[in-house]
């Protein structure tokens, strides 16, 4: 399996209904689709799944299967098919010291890796990084048993070429804090670079405040100085935005937008598309 490929033979017409994109976004805490219209520019279809707890990759499999099937995804023919694997087996390499001969040797001391596992990498030219993960090898072959080639890239990735497309015009020192259900996701961006990007396991406001602080403090980041800008599951009146509160000044909420182009018919689909494309 190729990471990107089309699914057509040069020269073919694509059929009326083939001009949908779908993208998923895959978690061992939870699965999510979004299906745009490519002609229209509108998002057509988009829904959600949580696990009531961790699940192992086959176990996320098997959920996957059956969330595709019961969702109608299928009844759909795509022209493009985007798969995000988010995991914590990444790590962030610069461009001049990459070689990607090495690959295992980027992860081994900071993830997990088997000797037979998959390594791939994402290039992130704007920031000169590339990024080296291990994707969820079953997961993509049960996506190409449903919809042939597609093209996959690391939730990470994704994340931080947005954030840096948001920012562009801002020399500040800017805090993201990517709020889930089950994770966080920390970035710090100051003069148009990427300063500080990870990944922290949170359960309780606490977890949240204590890998907030400490890498603030880490990086010398002057909490009543320094904007801190939350988004994702977390809203003004949570308890974790108003513990949050007590602690750093300037504190707001990030309201992505959607691309100019593209339209919705609710916030739902809008937030959907969003977690999966964008943010």
């Amino acid at each position: 399996m190729t990471k990107k490929e089309t699914n057509k033979e040069p020269g073919e017409d694509l059929i009326l209904e083939d001009y949908y994109h779908l993208s998923i976004q895959v978690s061992l805490n939870g699965l999510s689709f979004c299906i745009l219209d490519s002609i229209g520019k509108k998002i057509v279809r988009a829904e959600s799944r949580r696990f009531s707890s961790r699940l192992n990759p086959f176990d996320a499999q098997k959920e996957l299967k059956a969330f595709i099937k019961s969702s109608g995804v299928t009844d759909y023919a795509f022209s493009e098919v985007v798969v995000v694997h988010r995991n914590d087996l990444y790590s962030l390499v610069p461009k001049v010291l990459f070689d990607p001969g090495e690959l295992p040797n980027y992860l081994k001391y900071n993830a997990k890796i088997l000797a037979n596992d998959l390594l791939e990498y994402d290039e992130i030219p704007s920031f000169d990084l590339v990024n080296v993960y291990v994707p969820f090898v079953n997961i993509n072959n049960t996506i190409y048993d449903f919809f042939g080639d597609f093209e996959f890239k690391h939730h990470s990735s994704v994340l931080i070429e947005s954030l840096l497309a948001s920012t562009s015009g801002s020399n500040e020192t800017v805090c993201f804090a990517h709020v889930t259900p089950e994770e966080l996701d920390l970035i710090v961006l100051k003069q148009k670079k990427l300063v500080f990007f990870n990944n922290f396991s949170c359960h309780t406001p606490e977890d949240f405040l204590y890998y907030l602080l400490f890498t603030m403090e880490q990086l010398q980041l002057d909490t009543g100085e320094t904007k801190l800008r939350v988004f994702g599951s977390i809203e003004e009146g949570d308890p974790l935005f108003d513990l949050c509160q007590e602690y750093i000044q300037h504190l707001s909420l990030y309201i992505p937008d959607l691309p100019k182009d593209i339209s919705s018919d609710g916030p739902d689909l809008q937030d959907h598309y969003l977690e999966i494309n964008a943010f």
